[in-house]
C-alpha cells in the first residue's frame, strides 16, 4: 500500500545541524497553501489508496490548526485513505499546547513525531533548538492529555563532550514517558550548516569512531533491555504495531508520493523529486506544471543494490527467496564466501530464509550492502 509524504518547508528558526530544505520565514505560507492543493489535484488520478500520511519538514507544527486542516482537506478529497491510516505530524515541542493538540486529534492526526533531541538544556542550546527542556516535558504531558496514544521522540547522540552516562540519562528520561517510538540518531555534521562551519574552524571535536560505535551498541542494548524492538538502524518501537508504517515504505521499495518542495517520490522503479526551492515550486504550479526537478528510472542493478542497502538496515532483513525471484540473483550461492565470513564474524545471521543483520551488523549496515 502506497504512502503519502507532504513536505512543509517552514521553520521559525533553522537548527544549527539541519540540512533539510526549509525557509525560516512564515510569510509565504498562504502562497504554499494555495499551491499545494493544485499539486494534489494533478496527482490524484495516478495513485490508489494510501495507508499512511506523513507531514514533515521543516516544522509542520509551526502552522496553525486551520492551516494544517487546509492541507488535509484536499488530501482526503482527492485520495482514498484507509480507515486505519497512520497520519503523522512532525512537531517541535515548543509549538504543542493542549488546545492545538486537541485540535490535531479532531482533524484526524493520530501519530506525533516530536523533535525532543535531548533533555539536557546545554545540548539543546548547542544544537540551536528553539524549545527548552521544560517545553519538551510539557508537550509530552499535554499530548497524552489530548489522547495521543502513538507518540515518537527524536533524540540525538554523539554530541561533542557527551559521554555514555549523560546519554544514558537522556534515554532514561525519555523512557519515563513511555513513548511508543524512539528514533535515535547520531549527530551528523553537514558542511553547509552552521554546525559544519564551526567544525571546520576547529571549534569542537566529534567523538572518535570507537566511541560512536559504543554509543550505537549501548543504545541498542539499553532500549532492547527496556522492551523496545530495534527494528531499523536508528529506530525503536515499543511493539510491532508501533513501528513507523510510513518510514518502512522507504526501506522496502513500497511506492510513495511526495508533495511539496524537495519531496521525493517512488513508483514502479522510477524516482522523481521536486525543486528544493519554494519559489520555483510556486512558479511551476502557477504555470500549471508539476514542480518536478528531475526524474530517474532505476536499472535492475540499482534496484538490487538499493534492496541490499535498505534491507540490511532493518531487523527484518532480506528474504532470500523474494530477492532471488525479483532480481534472478541467488545471494547464498553468488555471495557464499562473504556471507559465511560475515556470519562467522557476528554481523549476519540466516533465519527463516532471511538474511538478517545482528546488532553488530546494524552498526555497520551501510558496509554490509557491499556484499
Amino acid at each position: 500500500m502506497a504512502g503519502l509524504y507532504i513536505h512543509i518547508p517552514f521553520c521559525l528558526g533553522k537548527c544549527n545541524y539541519c540540512s533539510f530544505y526549509s525557509t525560516p520565514s512564515l510569510s509565504s505560507i498562504p502562497d504554499f497553501l494555495e499551491a499545494l492543493p493544485q499539486e494534489i489535484e494533478r496527482n490524484h488520478n495516478q495513485w490508489g489508496p494510501f495507508d499512511t500520511v506523513y507531514m514533515g519538514g521543516g516544522t509542520p507544527s509551526a502552522l496553525t490548526l486551520k492551516q494544517l486542516e487546509s492541507i488535509l482537506t484536499p488530501v482526503q478529497k482527492n485520495f482514498a485513505l484507509l480507515p486505519d491510516a497512520e497520519i503523522t505530524l512532525e512537531a517541535n515541542p515548543g509549538d504543542l499546547d493542549l488546545p492545538l493538540l486537541n485540535g490535531l486529534q479532531g482533524i484526524g492526526i493520530n501519530r506525533l513525531n516530536v523533535g525532543i533531541q535531548s533533555f539536557d538544556q546545554k545540548t539543546l542550546d548547542f544544537l540551536g533548538r528553539r524549545h527548552s527542556v521544560g517545553q519538551a516535558v510539557s508537550a509530552i504531558e499535554s499530548s497524552r492529555m489530548a489522547g495521543f496514544r502513538n507518540i515518537g521522540f527524536d533524540l540525538i547522540y554523539g554530541i561533542p563532550g557527551q559521554d555514555l552516562d549523560s546519554w544514558h540519562e537522556t534515554l532514561n528520561q525519555a523512557l519515563n514517558f513511555s513513548p511508543e517510538h524512539l528514533s535515535c540518531y547520531q549527530l551528523t555534521v553537514e558542511d553547509k550548516t552552521p554546525l559544519g562551519q564551526r567544525y571546520r574552524k576547529g571549534e569542537f571535536q566529534l567523538p572518535t569512531e570507537e566511541l560512536q560505535h559504543t554509543f550505537f551498541m549501548k543504545t541498542s542494548e539499553w532500549l532492547e533491555e527496556a522492551g523496545y524492538l530495534h527494528y531499523e538502524v536508528s529506530n525503536f518501537a515499543k511493539s510491532l504495531p508501533f513501528t513507523s508504517r510510513h518510514n518502512q515504505k522507504y526501506w522496502n521499495h513500497t511506492p510513495y508520493l511526495g508533495l511539496g518542495p524537495a519531496a521525493h517520490s517512488f513508483k514502479d522503479g522510477k524516482r522523481w523529486w521536486n525543486h528544493s526551492s519554494l519559489n520555483q515550486y510556486l512558479i511551476d504550479l502557477e504555470k500549471g506544471e508539476l514542480p518536478i526537478e528531475k526524474r530517474e528510472t532505476l536499472t535492475t542493478e540499482q534496484l538490487q543494490l538499493e534492496a541490499l542497502f535498505l534491507g540490511l538496515r532493518t531487523r527484518r532483513g532480506i528474504s532470500i527467496r523474494d530477492f532471488t525471484r525479483q532480481f534472478h540473483f541467488d545471494l547464498l550461492s553468488e555471495r557464499k564466501e562473504i556471507i559465511s565470513k560475515l556470519q562467522q564474524e557476528g554481523f549476519l545471521s540466516i533465519q527463516n530464509g532471511c538474511l538478517i543483520p545482528t546488532r553488530a551488523g546494524l552498526a555497520v549496515a551501510d558496509s554490509l550492502a557491499l556484499i
